[in-house]
């Protein structure tokens, strides 16, 4: 997630639900990382140019939700997410 858009997933996180832990919502942790790519033909790159290895500083995020609240969830980090396709992990809890 590009930096500047994370204030925009976050409220579209809340929307949907997501972060609840205990008596607080919109729980969240985030990294800055640094992503690379190279952008195929007929992509419409965020950054770069299209056949150019291109990089940029971006949020890691990993978000807490209950499955009951999964499909709302992915469909609001879609919704938020500036690119083509996000790159989403889903990763169960086990003994939650």
């Amino acid at each position: 997630m590009p930096k500047g858009h994370l204030d925009s997933l976050y409220d579209a996180l809340i929307s949907a639900g997501a972060g609840t832990i205990g008596n607080y919502t919109g729980v969240l942790s985030y990294s800055l990382v640094t992503g690379c790519w190279t952008a195929l033909p007929g992509s419409n790159p965020y950054i770069g140019k299209a056949g150019e290895k291109s990089q940029a500083e971006e949020y890691k995020i990993e978000i807490r939700c209950d499955d009951d609240k999964l499909d709302d969830v992915l469909n609001a980090i879609k919704a938020a997410h500036p690119y083509e396709e996000p790159v989403i992990n889903v990763i169960p809890l086990i003994g939650q």
